[in-house]
């Protein structure tokens, strides 16, 4: 079955945006399946958070659109954008609210009736093994813990598009492996489109897209092992220092 059948995709094409002297993009253009965990994948500059920040509403480009289907059928932002979830780089959680705290506050947020809510809240912290750890505070949490529990608000409202702007920077292997496995789960039981930015290369091949991006710019998309071997290379680490001598 075709994902794009099953739930929200995303065309990006051809979007530049000039922020203050800097292009932060420059022409980039990107197919973003539904039913698909995509990696933007690039060097810390590259344009990531600025690309993820066009895709949510919060930067108007330049120049190019963005353009959202549900079911194959195009649709206007405005009829998405309830069913987006952003999670930032720099996470604005409250250090003083207990994880308990969060969830409650982020169903007032998202007007999630209470019938609902108590069911997804019990799913999203098994789903994270954060159960015993609901009444600590957000800024006791260690850091793989600080990201679960903006996955967990993030997901509160169950969408169908999750953008994840460098999600397991600074957190240890072991939590990064973890995140990870978290969305892969979460896959697994939706049709949700979700795009994870990245610049640790070695996560790069536990995406089943990817779409590697430099100075603003959309270098080469596709399924991982399928970009490396196109590019003759063995690693998306080798790739990058490939182009960078090349240019």
């Amino acid at each position: 079955m075709d994902p794009n059948s099953q739930g929200v995709s995303i065309e990006v094409r051809e979007i530049s945006k000039r922020l203050g002297p800097n292009q932060a993009l420059n022409g980039a253009s990107c197919v973003l399946s539904s039913a698909t965990l995509h990696g933007l994948i690039g060097p810390d500059g590259a344009g990531k958070t600025t690309l993820m920040r066009a895709l949510v509403g919060l930067l108007k480009p330049n120049q190019g659109e963005v353009i959202f289907k549900r079911r194959g059928v195009q649709v206007s932002f405005k009829e998405v954008r309830p069913h987006i979830a952003y999670m930032p780089q720099a996470q604005s959680l409250y250090p003083d609210l207990s994880v308990s705290e969060h969830l409650d506050f982020f169903r007032v947020l998202y007007a999630i009736p209470r019938v609902h809510y108590q069911a997804r809240r019990q799913e999203l912290l098994k789903a994270t093994e954060m159960e015993e750890f609901i009444s600590r505070p957000a800024g006791k949490l260690s850091g793989g813990m600080y990201k679960k529990l903006g996955l967990m608000c993030a997901l509160l409202s169950s969408p169908e598009v999750l953008l994840l702007d460098e999600p397991t920077t600074g957190v240890d292997p072991i939590s990064r492996r973890e995140f990870w496995n978290l969305l892969y789960r979460l896959l697994a039981h939706s049709p949700i489109l979700i795009l994870a930015s990245t610049s640790y290369m070695d996560e790069a091949e536990r995406c089943g897209q990817v779409h590697l991006m430099e100075n603003g710019k959309i270098l080469a998309s596709g399924e991982p092992r399928s970009v490396l071997t196109l590019e003759g290379v063995d690693s998306f680490e080798a790739l990058f220092l490939k182009r960078a001598a090349a240019a």
